[in-house]
């Protein structure tokens, strides 16, 4: 936390009924003359606090609304345009700045002072694996991961208590090793169908979390295939200096897991940073990470259609502005252009009404001038031109959200959510106090499929994923007696692709 004062912020939150009173913000835009920039209120980040100076305030968290806002076209047109990038050396948030939605988005939760990820993030770990088969059926499970939830918890605040601790789980870790043992085997026959033994099998796995899915893959593969193992080399890029750590320490925690040491390689540097070629043939393992990529917001005019693209101002208070402007950045329109081509037109937006609707619907009194928002994932497609220029033998193998709950209004939508005394809080709006809530998003996978392959010129497979644990898990190991499979029957909401 940056100071106790921080966890008021959160008690103020919590002071009506859950979410109440961010549940009431509108999104909508309001109808204004002046329709080539529009401006709309955001929820405050803690209005009175001042990170430049130090003072920090933060008691005031107050619900703004879009009625009426204050025009802030003045400091719009003086306060300098920032990136994420240019950030990355602040310790404290920015004030009487701008920047793309994007940019706002990247810096909440990448920051390495104040990021989400970088300073907030603890990933639960069950202990000892599940028993699956012992259980009874899948409420037992259930039951038995809320207890190790808070037991783990409990020892957490035994050393250091925290009210706002920001906690979550994967898959990897709910289904120890069994989860990594599917992917290892997915891994493994597809080695040995086309690059052995001419090729070393080289992994890279972007976003590790606890360094858990590499210790299982090479457990795995060590123990079944050391012909294999021989030849395994397994690289992590991870953007968190503290998740490196400790991806390290997991590493050498023991006398079995010290025996992969020679094999792993743990990079600290984000993707985007990347500039080396790596010409041989690899795996690219990328679990649960598109859902925090950066993602621009778009609105259009429902009469032209014209796209604006979505910045917020952050004024000395640290009060959020939201503008739409019709300047689409290069990064923006190459995005729209290559969606467009690789579709053919076919995906969802937020104008999915004829045109006479439409203009019927804008003549009402109060009607917005502006579409509902479109979350573009600019970054993912930043990430597909990564691999297809630095990887250019790379096979993908990515495992996703493609619909969540509780998102707030638009096309590809967020969550936005923190947690404060072990409850999960879900907010309207993706402009809130960097680094305290999880922004992620699910994944078109029909969409970035085809954009996928219009960028890599490679050809791909999408499978659900119980679908890819069916072929690849032994799913007879995470049954409970009944017949119930968490397995296979937790994670519905998510897909698999492949490079193939």
């Amino acid at each position: 936390m940056d100071s106790p004062i921080v966890s008021r912020l959160f008690r103020q939150l919590f002071a009506h009924r859950p979410c109440q009173s961010l549940r009431t913000q509108t999104s909508a835009p309001l109808r204004i003359r002046h329709a080539r920039r529009n401006q709309i209120r955001s929820l405050s980040s803690g209005r009175g606090y001042d990170d430049d100076d130090g003072s920090a305030n933060e008691s005031n968290w107050q619900q703004r609304t879009t009625i009426l806002p204050p025009d802030m076209s003045e400091e719009y047109n003086k306060y300098p345009m920032v990136t994420a990038d240019q950030l990355k050396s602040r310790r404290q948030r920015p004030r009487r700045v701008k920047m793309l939605t994007r940019d706002f988005i990247e810096d909440s939760l990448y920051n390495p002072s104040y990021g989400y990820f970088s300073k907030q993030v603890v990933i639960f770990t069950p202990g000892e694996p599940f028993s699956f088969n012992g259980l009874q059926d899948e409420s037992e499970f259930h039951k038995l991961l809320g207890q190790r939830y808070t037991e783990f918890e409990d020892k957490l605040d035994a050393k250091e208590y925290n009210e706002s601790r920001q906690l979550w789980h994967t898959p990897t870790e709910l289904f120890r090793p069994y989860y990594g043992e599917a992917i290892a085997r997915y891994l493994v026959a597809n080695y040995k169908l086309s690059q052995y033994p001419y090729h070393d099998l080289i992994i890279y796995e972007m976003g590790a979390g606890n360094g858990t899915l590499m210790l299982n893959i090479l457990d795995y593969i060590r123990d079944t295939e050391p012909d294999v193992y021989d030849r395994t080399k397994f690289k992590i890029i991870e953007i968190s200096s503290n998740l490196a750590k400790l991806q390290a320490q997991q590493l050498m925690r023991s006398a079995h897991t010290k025996g992969h040491a020679s094999k792993v390689e743990i990079i600290n540097k984000s993707i985007f940073e990347w500039d080396q070629v790596v010409p041989s043939p690899c795996f690219f393992l990328a679990m649960e990470v598109f859902d925090n990529f950066a993602h621009d917001a778009i609105r259009y005019d429902p009469i032209t259609e014209e796209p604006m693209q979505g910045t917020v101002l952050i004024d000395t208070k640290g009060d959020f502005y939201e503008f739409y402007v019709p300047q689409i950045d290069p990064v923006a329109s190459r995005f729209l252009r290559v969606r467009h081509a690789a579709t053919g037109g076919q995906y969802p937006h937020p104008l999915n009404q004829s045109r006479i609707l439409r203009t019927l619907k804008r003549s009402l009194p109060f009607a917005p001038n502006l579409s509902e928002p479109e979350y573009i994932p600019t970054r993912l497609m930043q990430f597909f031109d990564v691999l297809g220029k630095y990887f250019p033998a790379h096979r993908l193998l990515t495992s996703d959200f493609h619909e969540l709950p509780d998102t707030i209004r638009g096309v590809n939508a967020p969550v936005v959510q923190t947690r404060y005394q072990r409850r999960t809080v879900p907010v309207t709006t993706p402009y809130v106090h960097q680094g305290y809530f999880d922004i992620l998003f699910p994944t078109d996978f029909n969409v970035m499929e085809l954009m996928y392959r219009a960028i890599t010129g490679k050809l791909t497979r999408v499978l659900t994923h119980e679908e890819y644990l069916r072929r690849w898990a032994y799913v007879e190991e995470t049954e409970t007696k009944n017949g119930d499979n968490p397995l296979l029957t937790w994670y519905k909401n998510a897909s698999v692709l492949t490079t193939v």
